[in-house]
């Protein structure tokens, strides 16, 4: 559903701690805790092909609590593992934050034949997030299917633990299944006002139930009943067939050049 995005052992030491740095431009309140820069290099982009990127990697301090979690995906944060990271590319400006306003989102007439039909066959289930053969088997297939993974090897326990299961905030499982044998997962962080859609896999044989789309409907659901303001759903580049599906759910906002902007529901 998403380009992952596994964590780099961090190995620079003695790197001290600093205030959450806002992304240029952005717009924010005073930070409420601290980072620690963990590494901080140019690196080949995930996303996009010929693009160098800059995504620091930052480790935050002190307890987890909701308003941290919303203040860090205001400001346009993502998450990997234990760390979260920006954009801060030299010479790209594609990769734009995108959430949506729960309580103004339109659920569209496919959408809707998407969610009954799911709801009629599939079974989830809300639990913390755990790691198994099942769930890598089905990472792996997920990668190799979407043709994710070309220059990677396939991940192990380890590396899926460090990417979905090592969190810094509270993080959920979605699990899916069909008949009990299992599908889909999608991870999910939850704040106090915001919820923000981590990752999704999902089996190839399972087309038919448009499992992306069903997870997020079940995550925009999920913040509906608990009253939450916001569904991030990660980064939008209009260039990669693994990103630029976000577009479908409307209305959003974009993150682009520091303030959350109106997309109009015409747009790519």
């Amino acid at each position: 559903m998403s380009a992952a995005r596994l964590p780099i052992d961090p190995s620079r030491p003695n790197v001290p701690p600093v205030s959450y740095p806002k992304p240029p431009g952005v717009q924010t309140t005073r930070s409420p805790c601290q980072l620690v820069v963990v590494q901080d290099s140019l690196q080949p982009c995930p996303y996009l092909p010929n693009q160098t990127a800059r995504m620091p990697l930052e480790l935050p301090i002190g307890p987890s609590v909701g308003r941290h979690t919303d203040w860090l995906l205001q400001s346009g944060y993502r998450r990997s593992g234990s760390f979260v990271y920006t954009t801060r590319c030299p010479n790209c400006r594609q990769c734009q934050p995108t959430r949506l306003r729960v309580d103004r989102f339109i659920l569209r007439s496919s959408m809707r034949r998407v969610l009954r039909r799911g709801d009629r066959e599939l079974t989830v289930r809300w639990a913390d997030p755990i790691v198994d053969q099942t769930r890598i088997d089905l990472f792996n297939s997920h990668r190799n299917g979407q043709d994710l993974g070309r220059d990677d090897h396939p991940v192990d326990a380890a590396s899926y633990h460090s990417f979905l299961v090592d969190s810094c905030c509270h993080t959920r499982e979605l699990s899916i299944r069909l008949d009990g044998r299992l599908i889909g997962i999608a991870i999910v962080d939850i704040g106090q006002t915001s919820l923000s859609a981590v990752y999704t896999h999902f089996h190839p044989d399972a087309s038919r139930y448009s499992i992306g789309t069903y997870a997020i409907l079940k995550q925009i659901e999920y913040a509906t009943e608990r009253n939450m303001q916001w569904v991030y759903l990660g980064m939008y580049v209009a260039d990669n067939p693994h990103l630029n599906y976000k577009s479908r759910f409307t209305p959003q906002q974009r993150l682009i050049a520091g303030t959350w902007t109106d997309i109009p529901q015409s747009s790519p």
